[in-house]
């Protein structure tokens, strides 16, 4: 969202025990297939071959008692050469990989204090998204989750792997981890990943791109782990898991990074499907610009929204993002009428749609009819001496599709036992999300200004004359479902969040 939102490390996700990379390669013990041990060494380096070694030969690796250095040289170049025979593409250098403690990695990883100004203007965006209250903060709920979680990432600026452990001396590593590390080094010795074209200065774009970055490193090692056990000996990954507990992180927050984990792979799935490893390598040269292009699998640029500031009163806005404004973006907006229908029994959508989604690499859906017509937003996040309110403004394809939203978002409102005050102006008396709220709606375009009381609306935004009313339905929540926890997300642990996306969607470090 910001320039110093710097790529900084790209992270293996693994939001869900058993949905994430620990479990992609579940025969990775079952009985070797018949190997080549004694080919000989090329004249020049080919694809499939790497520092000595062979993508199909044997190697002498036991992690049963951690790796020694031998074994560590020799697990990774051969994971290099057959990240090379699936991606099709030469490393063009060995990468190093080092063993921290995790105790280094929260020291490295501190933010070193009170994010400041940047922290309230990044709450308020998370707040129009509804998914952070403003009973919490959203750069404390990362540094807690992240800290525990992360169990390898990809340092383009050190150009090397680190692998976090809680016993160094003696290191063992899961294959899906280090292949999905592998082919970011990969990624980054052919197109550059600290390159502009692989950051966005907004929350929408930043999701869009990461969504190619980490959608084309776990379709990788998808396959790498459908080949385990049948046509690889692959070394048996380490039991447990890699994280360091901690508590439960918050949902909206953990869904929204897991993104481009999720929805990123079958859309390069679909890439490689149409075109081959080529027509992935045209989205590089062409990254996604919207998180609606990943999950349609559509080329539609977003609208360009902006907010005319009509403040007043000492109302002013934040002097950090791009310009003080944020793009939430279909991705996050669905996130967000997901957890408030989850946690609050808003009847926006229906959440247990979630884990919908099909095909053998598509995990979560991220595909909710409220959301679905998204054209463009802007969110503005404004402040005095004393408070901060925003502005949302939305464009959606069609009338039907911002009818259907409003719908939506009266529902999250009526969650909250929120009280129409005057036309299209409501407010929320108690809870993490008490606030007053001003909605208005001119053809495809939807504006909802917030702020502390009724009396300040009107100093964040000049009202445009055109309230959003209730049509009578949808306005109110519903009982709860009786479902009890999600079933899907029950026991959700974040094993490891992106640095890259941390870094991005929560500001600097």
């Amino acid at each position: 969202m910001t320039a110093r939102r710097a790529l900084a490390a790209l992270a293996v996700a693994l939001l869900v025990a058993g949905a994430g990379c620990q479990g992609i390669a579940p025969a990775d013990e079952a009985p070797a297939p018949p190997e080549n041990p004694d080919l000989p060494d090329p004249e020049t380096d080919v694809l499939g071959w790497e520092d000595g070694v062979w993508h199909n030969e044997s190697i002498a690796v036991d992690q049963a008692d951690g790796l020694n250095d031998t074994e560590l040289r020799a697990y990774v170049a051969r994971s290099m050469a057959r990240v090379e025979h699936i991606r099709g593409r030469e490393f063009q250098s060995r990468v190093p990989v080092e063993v921290i403690s995790r105790a280094e990695y929260r020291n490295r990883s501190s933010s070193g204090g009170d994010s400041g100004t940047y922290g309230e203007w990044n709450n308020q965006v998370w707040e129009a998204m509804w998914a952070v209250g403003e009973d919490a903060d959203v750069q404390e709920l990362l540094s807690s989750t992240l800290g525990e979680s992360v169990v390898g990432f990809y340092s383009p600026g050190d150009d090397e792997i680190k692998i976090v452990t809680p016993t160094p001396e003696r290191p063992t590593i899961d294959n899906a981890t280090l292949v999905h590390e592998l082919v970011h080094a990969l990624q980054d010795q052919h197109y550059d990943l600290t390159g502009s074209a692989y950051s966005a200065p907004r929350q929408d774009g930043d999701l869009a791109v990461s969504s190619l970055v980490e959608g084309d490193a776990r379709y990788v090692e998808y396959r790498y782990g459908e080949r385990c056990g049948v046509d690889w000996a692959c070394v048996p990954s380490p039991s447990g898991g890699g994280g360091g507990g901690g508590a439960p992180p918050n949902l909206a927050v953990s869904l929204t990074l897991y993104f481009p984990y999720a929805d990123g792979p079958p859309w390069v799935a679909d890439l490689y499907d149409a075109g081959g490893w080529a027509a992935v390598d045209d989205a590089w040269a062409d990254p996604p610009a919207s998180t609606e292009q990943v999950v349609h699998g559509v080329a539609d640029p977003p609208a360009n929204v902006t907010v005319t500031d009509t403040t007043s009163d000492g109302w002013r806005r934040y002097d950090v993002g791009d310009g003080g404004a944020d793009t939430l973006g279909e991705a996050s907006i669905a996130v967000g009428l997901w957890y408030q229908s989850r946690e609050y029994g808003a009847s926006a959508v229906d959440w247990r749609d979630l884990v919908s989604a099909d095909g053998p690499y598509d995990r979560y859906d991220y595909d909710y009819a409220p959301s679905a017509g998204w054209a463009g937003d802007a969110v503005v996040p404004y402040h005095n001496d004393t408070a901060a309110g925003y502005v949302w403004k939305s464009r959606w394809d069609t009338d039907a599709d911002a009818t259907e939203f409003l719908k939506a978002y009266r529902a999250v409102l009526g969650a909250h036992d929120a009280e129409e005050v005057a036309a299209g102006t409501w407010v929320v008396a108690d809870g993490p999300f008490a606030d007053a709220f001003r909605l208005e709606r001119t053809d495809r375009t939807v504006v909802v200004t917030n702020a502390p009381t009724v009396a300040a609306l009107d100093d964040v935004r000049t009202p445009d004359g055109n309230p959003a009313t209730p049509d009578g339905d949808g306005d109110g929540p519903v009982p709860s479902s009786g479902f009890g926890p999600f079933a899907a997300l029950g026991a959700l642990a974040l094993l490891g969040a992106g640095a890259l996306l941390a870094s991005r969607l929560f500001g600097p470090s």
